[in-house]
């Protein structure tokens, strides 16, 4: 499992976080996340565990965990505010590289194993929600 690093590359246009290409999971406890990770690790070359610490602090940009302003830029902001509310609550998340459907499938098979929160793929102008 890798660690998680922001980069621009998982940013919109608008500043906002949009990881075309990758899944974004999370779960209610690091239990759940921890699982599904091992079963997925052959799965994708690239998964990542996000703490609720990193998710307000890289992804929605809170700092100490305040109310803050987010960046709201249609869908995108909508979806970080989502983390931010389930991050605030010790929800845990992974983000994981799912390049096809075929992908997407495997890793689903795994997620609904155990408990999420909910599962959403980035498209190039689109977010999916993955049930």
């Amino acid at each position: 499992m890798k660690d998680f690093q922001l980069s621009k590359k998982m940013l919109s246009f608008g500043g906002v976080f949009y990881p075309t290409g990758h899944a974004f999971i999370m779960f209610p406890d690091l239990e759940s996340a921890q699982q599904v990770a091992n079963e997925i690790e052959s799965v994708s070359s690239s998964v990542m565990l996000l703490s609720p610490d990193t998710i307000l602090s890289e992804i929605g940009r809170v700092d100490g965990h305040t109310d803050a302003v987010l960046p709201n830029v249609g869908t995108e902001g909508a979806t970080v505010e989502r983390y931010v509310n389930l991050a605030r609550k010790g929800h845990y998340a992974l983000m994981i590289a799912v390049p096809d459907a075929a992908t997407t499938e495997r890793v689903m098979v795994a997620v609904r194993k155990t408990a999420f929160s909910f599962a959403e793929k980035y498209h190039m102008l689109a977010i999916e929600d993955l049930e």
